[in-house]
C-alpha cells in the first residue's frame, strides 16, 4: 500500500501542474512491476486532476494505456475511469469509455452498479437518449436490473412527465424477476401526484397494499398533499384515517402538507381550524404545530388579506416563544407591503434589529419593492442607505426595484444615475434591469438614448431575449416607424449569430406579432396585417385571443362591422370565447352602424355567459346613441349602470352631457351633472366642461351659476371659455351680469385675458355709465402692463403658480389696442397710456391667499 500512497501524494502535489502528473503516471504506469493495487488507487486521484484541467486528449490516451494493462483482481482499471468521470458529470465521455471497453473486452462482464452509477448521472445532466441506450446495454449485455435500476428509470420518467411510460416500466419489473418495493410505489405516487392524476396515485396505493409492501407516511402525506391542492379535503380526510389503519401516525409533515396546500388554494379558514386542533387537542395526539406551520398560516393570512388573524398569530408566536427568524419577518414584512400597510412594516424592519434578526437582502428588499409600488422613491432610497449602513449590500434585485421605480415615475436620469452607481458597486444589472430602462426610454419618446442602452447591452454581452426586442418593437410601432419594426422584426427571424445566448430566444413570439400586427391595423393597412397573421401561423407562433381582438377592434372602429363578425366566427372556430373586450368592440360596432337591436342583444348575450358589462361597454352605447339623438335611451343607459353597481368615469357623463345640451335639453344636463357632482365631488373639470356647453348654448344665467360656483371653489379658469360668455352677457343687455362676474374674478385675483374688459367696458358705455366703464379701462390697463411686465421677469413661468396661465396674453393686449371699431373707450385708454396713466398700481396687485391651504 505504500507505494500507492506515495504516487497518490505525488499527484495531489501537482495538482496545478496537470502535464507533470500526467507525466508522472504514465512512466511509472508503463513499469511492469508497479503494483496493481497501486494503480488502481492512483487512478482516480489523476482522473480528476485531467477533468480539472479539461485534457480530454490526455483522458483518451489513459483510455488506451488502461485496455492495455493486465487485468485485475478487483475492477478493471477502466472500469474506475467510467465511474470517475460519470460522477463528475462527464456522462457522454463515460459512455464512450464504456463503448471502447466492451469492444476490447467483450467477454468481461460489468456490474449493474456501474448501469445504475451512469443512468443516475444521465437522469442529473437530463440525457434521456443515455438512459434509454445504457439500459438496452444492459439487455443485451445480459446484466439483469435490480429494483434501484428500476426506481431510476420510473423516477426519470416521472421528471419528465411521460407517466404511461412510467407505469410501463412499472409493471415489467416483475417479468425481470425485480419487485418494486416502497420506494418504487412512492416514486410513481409522487408522479402521479405532480401530474395531477391523484386518482391514479390512490389506485396505486391500494395496489401496494394488496402486495403487502409496507406502505411509509411520506406516500400518504403526498397524496393527502394532492388531494387538498384540488379542493378534496373530505378524500384528504379519508387518507389520514387509511394511514391510520396501516399503522402509521400523522406527523408534523402530515397536517403541514394538508395546511400548505388549503392556505395556496385560499381556503385558509380550513387551514385556520386543523392548525387549531394541533394546539389544542392533545389528548387525540395530534403533533404540535413547529415553525413551518406557523409560518404556512402567517403566509396564508396575509396572502388574503387577514391582517388581524396574522397579528393575533404572530403575538401568539412570540407570547408562547416560537423563534421568530427571519423567514417568519420575511413572510410578515411582505403581508404588510402587499396590503399596503408600510408605516407597520417600517416598525417590523426595525424590530428585527432590536430582536438581533439581522435582516437579509430579501427583508430590504421586501419593503423597497413596497415603497416604490406606491410612489414612494425618496423613502425606497433612505431604506437602500440603511441596508448598506448595516452591513447588508444591495443585490441586482435591490437595484432593480428602485431603478425601476424611478422608470415608473419616468425619473429617466436618476434612473441612468442609478443604474451607473450599479455598476460602480460592482453589482452588474441583468436583463431585466436594462429591460426596465429600455422600455421607459421607449415610453418617454427618447428615442437615441434607448438606441444607446441597447448598443451598450450587445456591447457588454447581455444574452438579449425576444423581452428586449418586443420592447424595442412596441417603442418603434407607438413612435410610428412600423416599417423599422417590421424590417427588425425580419432580421429576428433570419439572425445565425450570437447576439442572444440561445437564438430561439430572440425569434419572434405572440406578444411580437400582436404589437406589429396592432400598429398595422391602426395604420389602416389591414392587408398587411392579414400578411403578417398568415406568416406567423406559418412560422408555428399560433394565435390568441388577443389577437384576434386586435382585428376585430379595429375593424369595428373603421365601420367594417360584418368583416369583424367573420374574424369572430373563426375565432371561435379556434376555441376561444369572446372577452369584455371583443364584446366592447362589436357594440361599438354595431352603433356606429346605427344597429342597436343587435347591440342590445350582445349585451344580454354578455350577461348570459356570465361577463359583466364595464364602464367602457356602456361608454360605447351612449355615444352611439347619442350621436343617433337617442337620448332618452343612452340617459336610461346611465341609470341602469347605477342599479348595476357599475361606476361611471368623467367621460360617462361628458358623452351624455354634451349631446343633451346640443338638442337643447339643459335640465337633463343639469341633472347629469348634478349626478356627477355627487359621484365625483366638484371637479374641475366637469365644471368647465358644463359651463362651456351653457355657453355654446346660450343658456348664460345658468352658465353664471356655474361659474361663480367655480371661482368660490378657486379653480383654475384656463378651461373655461369665459371670454366668449362675458362678450355674450354684454350683447344680451346682462351687462350688469357681466360686471358682477369681472368684480368677482378680481376680487379672486385672477389673471385673465385684458380682452374680457372690453366688451363690458364698450356695453357700460353704451348704457351710459361712463365712471364705471373707466375703472374696468383703468383695471385692464394694470392687468396688461403687469402680464407684460411678468413675461419679462419671468419667461418660462406663470403669472401665478396656482392659476392656469392664458395663452398669448400680449398679443391679445396689443390686439385691444389696435382694435379699430370707433369705441370711444379705446382711444381714451390709448391717450391714457401715452400719459403713463396707472402704472403707480402695478406694484400694489398681491396673489391670492388660500389660508385654507395652509392647514
Amino acid at each position: 500500500m505504500e507505494p500507492a500512497r506515495e504516487l497518490s501524494k505525488t499527484l495531489i502535489k501537482n495538482t496545478n501542474n496537470p502535464k507533470l502528473a500526467w507525466q508522472i503516471f504514465k512512466r511509472i504506469a508503463s513499469n511492469p512491476s508497479f503494483p496493481s493495487d497501486a494503480f488502481n488507487q492512483s487512478l482516480p486521484v489523476l482522473t480528476r486532476i485531467l477533468i480539472g484541467a479539461k485534457m480530454f486528449t490526455e483522458i483518451d490516451a489513459l483510455q488506451h494505456l488502461l485496455l492495455t494493462h493486465p487485468p485485475q483482481n478487483s475492477d478493471h482499471p477502466m472500469v474506475l475511469l467510467i465511474r470517475v468521470l460519470a460522477k463528475s458529470g462527464h456522462v457522454n465521455l463515460a459512455i464512450s469509455q464504456l463503448q471502447a471497453f466492451r469492444s476490447h473486452h467483450p467477454n468481461k462482464p460489468l456490474s449493474v452498479s456501474l448501469y445504475n452509477l451512469l443512468i443516475r448521472s444521465s437522469l442529473q445532466e437530463n440525457l434521456p437518449d443515455c438512459v434509454r441506450f445504457l439500459y438496452e446495454d444492459m439487455i443485451v449485455s445480459r446484466v439483469p436490473p435490480e429494483t434501484y435500476t428500476f426506481n431510476l428509470l420510473i423516477g426519470g420518467l416521472c421528471d419528465s412527465g411521460c407517466l404511461e411510460d412510467a407505469r410501463k416500466v412499472f409493471d415489467k419489473m416483475c417479468e425481470r424477476g425485480c419487485f418494486p418495493n416502497e420506494f418504487t410505489f412512492g416514486i410513481l405516487v409522487r408522479g402521479y401526484c405532480r401530474g395531477g392524476r391523484v386518482g391514479e396515485g390512490l389506485e396505486l396505493l391500494e395496489v401496494m397494499r394488496r402486495m403487502e409492501v409496507a406502505s411509509n407516511i411520506v406516500i400518504y402525506n403526498t397524496l393527502v398533499s394532492a388531494f387538498c391542492k384540488e379542493g378534496k379535503t373530505d378524500e384528504a380526510e379519508k387518507l389520514v384515517e387509511m394511514l391510520r389503519e396501516d399503522g402509521h401516525v400523522p406527523n408534523v409533515v402530515t397536517f403541514n402538507s394538508r395546511i400548505s396546500a388549503l392556505c395556496r388554494t385560499g381556503k385558509v379558514l380550513e387551514a385556520s381550524r386543523i392548525f387549531r386542533d394541533m394546539k389544542v387537542d392533545k389528548e387525540l395526539g395530534l403533533p404540535q404545530p413547529d415553525t413551518i406551520t406557523y409560518n404556512l398560516m402567517l403566509e396564508g393570512f396575509c396572502k388574503e388579506g387577514m391582517m388581524e388573524e396574522a397579528k393575533t398569530l404572530i403575538k401568539s408566536m412570540k407570547e408562547i416563544g416560537v423563534s421568530l427568524k427571519v423567514e417568519s419577518y420575511n413572510i410578515w414584512l411582505m403581508g404588510l407591503v402587499r396590503n399596503g400597510m408600510l408605516l407597520e412594516a417600517q416598525v417590523v424592519l426595525n424590530e428585527m434589529a432590536e430582536k438581533g434578526v439581522q435582516p437579509t437582502v430579501v427583508s430590504y428588499n421586501i419593503m423597497m419593492d413596497g415603497l416604490c409600488k406606491n410612489g414612494m422613491l425618496r423613502d425606497a432610497q433612505m431604506v437602500m442607505t440603511l441596508m448598506k449602513n448595516g452591513g447588508v449590500a444591495p443585490d441586482v434585485v435591490s437595484y432593480s426595484i428602485l431603478l425601476h421605480g424611478y422608470c415608473k415615475k419616468g425619473m429617466i436620469s436618476e434612473a441612468n444615475k442609478l443604474l451607473n452607481n450599479m455598476i460602480a458597486n460592482g453589482c452588474f444589472p441583468n436583463n431585466y434591469t436594462c429591460n426596465s430602462l429600455l422600455g421607459s426610454l421607449w415610453k418617454e419618446g427618447k428615442v437615441l438614448e434607448a438606441e444607446e442602452l441597447l448598443k451598450k447591452m450587445k456591447e457588454r454581452g447581455y444574452a438579449l431575449n425576444i423581452v428586449t426586442y418586443n420592447i424595442v418593437l412596441d417603442g418603434l410601432c407607438k413612435i410610428g416607424q412600423v416599417d423599422k419594426a417590421l424590417e427588425t422584426m425580419h432580421e429576428l427571424w433570419n439572425q445565425e449569430d450570437a447576439e442572444c445566448n440561445d437564438n430561439n430566444s430572440c425569434k419572434p413570439d405572440l406578444i411580437t406579432y400582436s404589437s406589429v400586427i396592432n400598429a398595422l391595423c391602426k395604420d389602416g393597412k389591414l392587408d398587411e396585417a392579414k400578411k403578417k397573421f398568415i406568416e406567423m401561423i406559418g412560422r408555428n407562433v399560433y394565435p390568441d385571443s388577443v389577437i384576434y381582438d386586435i382585428f376585430i377592434s379595429n375593424l369595428c372602429k373603421k365601420g367594417k362591422v360584418s368583416s369583424a363578425f367573420r374574424v369572430l366566427k373563426e375565432m371561435e372556430k379556434k376555441g376561444y370565447n369572446k372577452s369584455l373586450q371583443t364584446y366592447n368592440s362589436l357594440v361599438l360596432g354595431l352603433g356606429m352602424k346605427s344597429q342597436f337591436f343587435e347591440m342590445y342583444g350582445l349585451l344580454n348575450e354578455m350577461r348570459e355567459r356570465g361577463i359583466s358589462p364595464n364602464v367602457s361597454t356602456y361608454n360605447n352605447m351612449i355615444r352611439c346613441l347619442c350621436e343617433s339623438s337617442q337620448t332618452d335611451d343612452a340617459t336610461k343607459l346611465l341609470d341602469e349602470m347605477l342599479d348595476k353597481g357599475v361606476s361611471p368615469n368623467i367621460s360617462t357623463f361628458k358623452l351624455l352631457i354634451r349631446p343633451l345640451c346640443q338638442i337643447g335639453e339643459f335640465r337633463p344636463a343639469q341633472e347629469v351633472f348634478n349626478i356627477s357632482i355627487s359621484i365625483f365631488g366638484h371637479k374641475e373639470t366637469l365644471y368647465s366642461f358644463m359651463f362651456n356647453e351653457l355657453v355654446t348654448g346660450d343658456e348664460l344665467l345658468e352658465a353664471k351659476d356655474i361659474f361663480m360656483s367655480a371661482l368660490d371653489r378657486c379653480f383654475a379658469i384656463g378651461s373655461f371659455s369665459y371670454g366668449d360668455f362675458i362678450n355674450k352677457l354684454s350683447k344680451v343687455d346682462m351687462v350688469e351680469c357681466a360686471t358682477e362676474v369681472l368684480k368677482k374674478m378680481i376680487k379672486k385675483r385672477y389673471t385673465f385675458e385684458p380682452a374680457s374688459f372690453m366688451p363690458v367696458i364698450d356695453g357700460l358705455r353704451v348704457k351710459g355709465n361712463k365712471r364705471e366703464a373707466d375703472e374696468f379701462a383703468e383695471l385692464m390697463l394694470e392687468m396688461g402692463s403687469e402680464i407684460k411686465v411678468s413675461n419679462q421677469v419671468n419667461q418660462n413661468t406663470k403669472v401665478f403658480n396656482h392659476r392656469k396661465a392664458v395663452n398669448n396674453n400680449e398679443n391679445n393686449w396689443q390686439n385691444i389696442l389696435h382694435r379699430d371699431d370707433g369705441s370711444g373707450a379705446t382711444l381714451k385708454i390709448l391717450n391714457k397710456i401715452q400719459k403713463g396713466w396707472g402704472h403707480e398700481r402695478i406694484l400694489n396687485m398681491q396673489y391670492p391667499t388660500y389660508d385654507f391651504l395652509d392647514g
